[in-house]
């Protein structure tokens, strides 16, 4: 090969990765930049929805498109309602989310939360369960080997468990060191969690009968400043931190895990989404909802 025939194929290579990690590339503000998405997820098709913290929709945006549009509307719901975890579960074409409306009159602001599910193509209403308490935050799940919908409670350090095809959820597990959890996801099979107060990972153990144990303190190499949404891919678990602005890949070895950083510069980001070869993420401070190549 020539000198210049190999140049020519070194710049088409360069071109070729460059255009590869473009097409990975996405930045789609969610209606304006004071929608502070919190949480996305995607649904077959590609298409990803996502919902706000500062209003009462949830939205979605069709593949291939930069336009969000309204998806579901709970401003029937009370004034200051939100919306936090999204999770899309298309074995049962449903539309996984955490409501939450502030209570009237009360300092400081308490809330009632419940878990909603939709028709994840049409948008109609499916499970309410109302999270037992005067002021609960459900944040966040997760499905389990067991087909259950593990959910986080933040303000009460609760996780409840919605068995497959049930409209209501059980206690799974309350302890001191949950208050404050927030992200929650299974890898390989064992439940772990965060809590984005007190920077904290726990792998929860589960013992024959199914019961869970003392959380287990998973030691980081570096510190995790607000450790928020939490999903696992490839091995390992990926995390949006919103205090440090940045998202984290953790490879996790016994009780203890390494940090990667994937993505920095970011203004609050609070929410991940593996899907396919792309990572999704939810950058509440700039109501955006971008993406980067999810790492192998």
């Amino acid at each position: 090969m020539s000198i210049s025939n190999a140049r020519r194929l070194a710049t088409c290579l360069v071109l070729a990765a460059s255009l590869t990690q473009a097409s990975f590339a996405a930045d789609i503000l969610i209606a304006d930049a004071k929608s502070q998405p919190e949480s996305l997820t995607v649904a077959p098709g590609g298409v990803l929805i996502v919902g706000s913290a500062s209003s009462p929709f949830v939205y979605k945006v069709r593949s291939g498109s930069s336009t969000a549009e309204k998806f579901i509307d709970a401003s029937a719901e009370g004034p200051g309602t939100f919306f936090f975890g999204m999770l899309a579960d298309a074995s049962s074409n449903t539309l996984w989310t955490c409501q939450l409306t502030p209570v009237p009159n009360t300092t400081p602001v308490q809330r009632h939360t419940a878990l909603r599910s939709f028709d994840l193509s049409t948008g109609a209403p499916k499970v309410r369960w109302n999270l037992p308490g005067d002021n609960t935050t459900c944040n966040d799940f997760a499905i389990g080997p067991d087909k259950a919908l593990y959910i986080s409670d933040t303000a009460t350090g609760r996780i409840y468990r919605l068995p497959a095809g049930a409209s209501t959820a059980e206690l799974f597990f309350e302890h001191r060191v949950l208050m404050g959890i927030d992200g929650i996801t299974f890898l390989n099979g064992t439940l772990y969690v965060n809590n984005v107060v007190f920077n904290k990972l726990y792998r929860i153990p589960v013992d024959a009968a199914g019961k869970p144990e003392q959380p287990v303190d998973i030691w980081m190499d570096q510190p995790v400043k607000g450790p928020d949404g939490m999903r696992a891919a490839n091995g390992k678990l990926i995390v949006a931190e919103n205090g440090g602005g940045r998202i984290s890949a953790l490879t996790v070895d016994g009780d203890k895990a390494t940090v990667t950083v994937l993505k920095d510069g970011l203004k609050t980001p609070t929410g991940v989404e593996p899907a396919g070869d792309t990572l999704w993420i939810a950058e509440r401070g700039a109501g955006k909802a971008v993406s980067i190549p999810l790492p192998k």
